[in-house]
């Protein structure tokens, strides 16, 4: 049996250096997205219409729970 002497030096990239440095490669990665102007969109006629209709059903579920 031969007693070996463990190495002492450390791998080239351990974990947490990887994890560090993904990190930061997605926080860059990810900068030039959060720049970019928004772009405003145009709803048009069918999006901006009034939706909401006071029915018959609808004033007698108001009357049963008193709102």
């Amino acid at each position: 049996m031969s007693n070996k002497p463990e190495s002492t030096e450390k791998p080239a990239v351990d974990r947490r250096s990887f994890f560090k440095a993904l990190g930061a490669g997605a926080a860059v990665a990810a900068t030039p997205a959060m720049v970019t102007p928004a772009e405003a969109v145009d709803p048009g006629k069918d999006e901006t219409r009034a939706r909401y209709r006071e029915t018959d059903h609808i004033k007698a579920y108001y009357r049963v729970n008193r709102y």
